[in-house]
């Protein structure tokens, strides 16, 4: 096995190569992964068997040590095989009842997916008025991030993370405009994200709160046609709901 630390505390072993880049600091991960105690064939941790395994953020959703440090070596699609040391997995008083004191603990990760979102994801920590002393070109910069990552969340079913991501997008655009040029930018990507807010709700079978937001986009563009589809879309979901409920 790889040595990755240098003092053999975090040793690796792939089993199935990834490609592209590597996992960039303060990335958010998608991942599965199944921790074992040495030499042990029982799983204590395991998360394979989830449709949708959740969003982790390098540096804030991560605890383990040894996961941080080998998620930072690892690329898309990759498989690989860790084994973690105690002063990287769960120190010398474990973590009961389920990982004993002084612990050596297995991981095999497989990393679906990663996105750095570092950049945006510390634009939207801010409070709104600092956000607001910030130029234009950074908070569409930020909301069109927000909204791709979105849009990669929706495209795998993943509405209501898709729905989160949206809706921080909007935030973001809820600055006022200082002129009538930058209140036309504001306006054309909000209603790219209210368009997407309408279908996430559609999706989540919320047709009241997709009304809202086909609504929010047509006050931007009243002729806009996937604003009036949405809108028909809800109208259509309230009527089947409706029978649902009598039947």
């Amino acid at each position: 096995m790889q040595d990755v630390t240098g003092d053999r505390g975090v040793l690796k072993e792939v089993i199935r190569a990834g490609s592209g880049d590597q996992v960039v600091p303060d990335a958010t991960v998608i991942l599965k992964m199944t921790g074992y105690l040495e030499h042990s064939d029982v799983p204590f941790e395991n998360n394979c068997f989830r449709r949708n395994p959740p969003l982790m953020k390098l540096g804030e959703d991560i605890t383990l040590l040894g996961l941080e440090i080998s998620l930072l070596t690892m690329q898309r699609g990759e498989l690989s095989r860790f084994l973690y040391s105690p002063k990287y997995a769960y120190g010398p008083m474990g973590c009961p009842p389920l990982i004993p004191p002084a612990a050596t603990v297995l991981f095999e990760i497989e990393l679906l997916d990663f996105l750095d979102t570092a950049e945006s994801d510390e634009f939207c920590n801010l409070p709104p008025l600092l956000q607001s002393a910030f130029p234009i070109e950074k908070v569409l910069k930020t909301a069109t991030t927000e909204r791709q990552f979105g849009n990669y969340l929706f495209k795998r079913n993943r509405f209501y993370d898709a729905k989160d991501r949206y809706k921080r997008a909007s935030s973001c655009l809820s600055r006022k405009a200082t002129s009538e040029e930058e209140n036309a930018q504001l306006d054309a990507a909000r209603l790219l994200v209210d368009l997407n807010l309408a279908l996430t709700y559609l999706k989540l079978e919320r047709p009241s709160t997709a009304l809202k937001w086909g609504e929010k986009a047509l006050a931007i563009d009243n002729k806009n046609v996937k604003a009036l589809f949405r809108c028909g879309q809800v109208c259509m979901m309230g009527k089947t709901l409706l029978l649902c409920k009598l039947f």
